[in-house]
């Protein structure tokens, strides 16, 4: 059976997690210092600060920005449920928002109506690797936390997107057009910015995350409470060291991930079903496949068993998945996508056999 999810370990990876272990250095020390160098020259923030979770570094974020517990932290309710066990557990209101069918992913639209019924700082999480219009959500002028777990090394330039089935070029080139300035990386949007590194995520250390402030004044607050943070939230060196070599190989592992990602779009093509719009360039990140079933979602499993592919539903440790009864009638394309979106296997270690296999089910899936 082709598993839907494999980390992407390899023998550096396990070399350095290895040669942590017999030096004894397994707490949060110099290999912890070494991947926030990396992460501050990779995303160019003023400073980052990296943790044991996702939530732990939610709840700095949270407290640098001076968020009161009175105002409500609008998320998507395709966001991942630690999301919403975080800001409950901190005393905060969760604002859960529906999403865009096409994308899905919260609009400008979406996030204004979120505004008039109390939002008061959006946590953004870039489902799929795919970014928004960030020009109409900064216009908005509202705190933003970027969750950039899915979307390491995505790229925001503005009108982006591309239509449904429309094939990804993976190889295409950055036009020699566009400035600098219209080449945003994902992560450099927020007040400050979250990279989980958990399991399943795009770059992964085991566990934890790593909070970066984009900008030097945001820093600045950041660096007060960086600085007098416990041992116990740090990252322990340990999963620092798998988190920097991932960091390294990551360039090398996203061009294989983004031509398996061509090659199952244009088998998808093929059949009756969907992904997801994204960006007709190297705008978006190959975190995973998502197929929007036109069908039944247990006839499409079914299918790919028999295959030996296991398929898995792209949002069941969602918001929504969590809470669907509370939920479930304010945002009801979200519930839909939960229902209806399927993940396939999309990972480096694959073979070509396993590669090709997999396309050709993606194009006859019922």
């Amino acid at each position: 059976m082709i598993q839907t999810f494999s980390s992407t370990i390899r023998r550096r990876e396990m070399d350095a997690v290895l040669t942590c272990m017999v030096d004894e250095k397994i707490g949060p020390g110099e290999l912890n210092a070494r991947l926030i160098q990396n992460i501050k020259e990779n995303f160019q923030c003023a400073g980052s600060v990296a943790l044991r979770s996702p939530s732990i570094a939610l709840h700095y974020a949270l407290k640098a920005m001076n968020v009161s517990k009175d105002d409500a932290v609008m998320i998507s309710a395709l966001a991942p449920a630690w999301q919403i066990h975080a800001l409950e557990d901190f005393g905060y209101t969760a604002l859960v928002l529906d999403v865009q069918e096409e994308t899905g992913l919260v609009n400008s639209d979406i996030v204004s109506e979120g505004m008039k019924n109390g939002g008061r700082v959006l946590l953004l999480h870039e489902t799929m690797g795919i970014l928004p219009d960030m020009d109409n959500l900064l216009a908005l002028n509202i705190p933003i936390i970027e969750d950039i777990s899915q979307s390491v090394g995505a790229v925001y330039r503005p009108d982006n997107v591309s239509s449904v089935g429309e094939d990804l070029d993976a190889s295409a080139q950055v036009p020699a057009s566009d400035s600098a300035e219209n080449l945003k990386k994902a992560g450099s949007f927020g007040v400050f910015t979250i990279m989980g590194m958990e399991e399943n995520d795009i770059v992964t250390a085991g566990g934890g995350a790593v909070l970066m402030a984009p900008k030097r004044r945001d820093w600045t607050v950041l660096k007060e409470y960086a600085d007098a943070i416990p041992r116990t939230d740090l990252l322990p060196d340990i999963n620092s060291a798998l988190g920097f070599v991932q960091l390294k190989e990551f360039r090398r592992n996203e061009e294989v991930r983004k031509e398996i990602f061509a090659m199952y779009q244009r088998s998808l093509m093929a059949g009756k079903n969907k992904t997801f719009i994204r960006s007709s360039d190297d705008g978006s990140a190959a975190w995973g496949f998502p197929v929007v079933l036109s069908g039944n979602c247990m006839d499409a499993r079914k299918y790919a068993e028999r295959k030996e592919i296991e398929v898995k539903s792209a949002f069941e440790d969602s918001v929504i998945a969590l809470r669907p009864e509370d939920f479930g009638m304010t945002c009801k394309k979200a519930k839909s996508l939960f229902m209806r979106c399927v993940l396939f296997p999309m990972y480096p270690r694959l073979s070509k056999n396993q590669i090709l296999k997999i396309s050709k089910v993606l194009g006859t899936l019922p």
